[in-house]
């Protein structure tokens, strides 16, 4: 597996390498295969990936804003620099409680 859509052997800013887009959800696949998909999000403000669950243990780090990750039914708030696990086979979902970006790290 190699990485896609990112500059490789040069210093970036995650955040930078995704753009919002208003009323929408946004995301820019960096690797992915068997085990592992390693993702980019963006979400402008009140969107949304509604209720769903993965076959893998989903790692959610906070790039950017303020999002609103829904475990079991529990409401988490992540902000910028803070991360959370999503367990596979939970319920599970994201919203941009407000403008957000996020990077997604699925272990299958």
């Amino acid at each position: 597996m190699k990485m896609k859509n990112i500059s490789q052997a040069q210093v970036l800013v995650l955040k930078d390498q995704i753009a919002y887009q208003e009323g929408q959800v946004v995301s820019k696949t960096l690797a992915q295969n068997e085990a592992l998909s390693i993702t980019l999000f963006s979400f402008a403000k009140g969107e949304e990936i509604s209720t769903h669950a993965s076959g893998g243990d989903a790692f959610v780090t906070c790039l950017d804003g303020v999002g609103k990750i829904t475990i079991d039914g529990q409401d988490y708030l992540l902000k910028e620099g803070e991360s959370i696990v999503m367990p596979a086979g939970h319920p599970h979902a994201v919203y941009g409680q407000e403008a957000f970006k996020m990077l997604l790290v699925v272990v299958f």
